[in-house]
């Protein structure tokens, strides 16, 4: 599989020890989660006049976002998809895209920090041959449920609408980190919770955007909400 990549990941980057973690892990973790996957119960829903992708319709020309801390459930969840996904240049982001590899997914790599707009850039690339592009909206170092520029700023530039979605599981081990990561434990139930879209016009500018980018918090932490009380048997409707 090609990997769509923006900026350098040369191994000659990491010490000797990361490149053998580089080597190993990826494949550790793919067997892993491809069988206790399996055994997780996905339950799928949508704000009002949203079809959930890939269950409705299948993926073009849009942005999506979710929070960082369900990239395990996700990755699962839409495997063979061929999205691709903007991932950060550090040891940590070369580790999870070898992991996505695996999973069918592409990269391009930069972040906030490292190598943005040349990530922007080769996000818009994907959009133009007509595959959707992936942002973890608030990594890869947070805060935890606040969205990054990134996803705003490459609507601006595309004219690609943003969907936003979030898988929550019922029972998880809750990571010490700062996205509070979560591993979905086996057999468990999670929610896929898909809401409205986020629209940016390629004629808006910049000072607006950061009234575009609070929405799309809005709208990631409504559907995070949903989720959280489909499982407690709630309704937020």
């Amino acid at each position: 599989m090609t990997t769509k990549h923006t900026g350098t990941s040369s191994s000659a980057r990491f010490t000797f020890a990361q490149s053998i973690i580089l080597a190993v892990v990826p494949r550790i973790v793919w067997a892993l989660l491809m069988i206790v996957g399996r055994t997780w119960r996905f339950e799928v829903m949508a704000e009002e006049g949203v079809t959930p992708a890939f269950h409705g319709f299948t993926p073009g020309r849009e942005i999506y976002c979710f929070w960082h801390q369900c990239v395990l459930p996700c990755a699962y969840y839409f495997r063979n998809t061929g999205a691709t996904i903007l991932i950060s240049q550090s040891f940590d982001g070369e580790l999870i895209t070898r992991i996505l590899e695996l999973f069918g997914y592409h990269a391009v790599r930069g972040s906030s920090t490292r190598g943005g707009q040349q990530g922007l850039i080769g996000l818009n690339r994907v959009l133009d041959e007509g595959t959707p592009a992936i942002f973890t909206a608030d990594g890869p170092r947070g805060p935890i449920y606040r969205a990054k520029m990134g996803p705003v700023k490459l609507a601006q530039l595309s004219g690609a609408p943003i969907g936003s979605f979030h898988l929550q599981p019922q029972k998880a081990w809750i990571m010490r980190s700062w996205d509070q990561f979560f591993v979905p434990k086996p057999f468990t139930r999670i929610a896929v919770s898909w809401g409205q879209w986020t629209i940016v016009s390629e004629e808006a500018t910049n000072d607006e955007l950061p009234t575009l980018r609070d929405q799309l918090d809005v709208t990631l932490e409504r559907v995070r909400m949903r989720a959280i009380a489909h499982l407690a048997g709630k309704d937020l409707a």
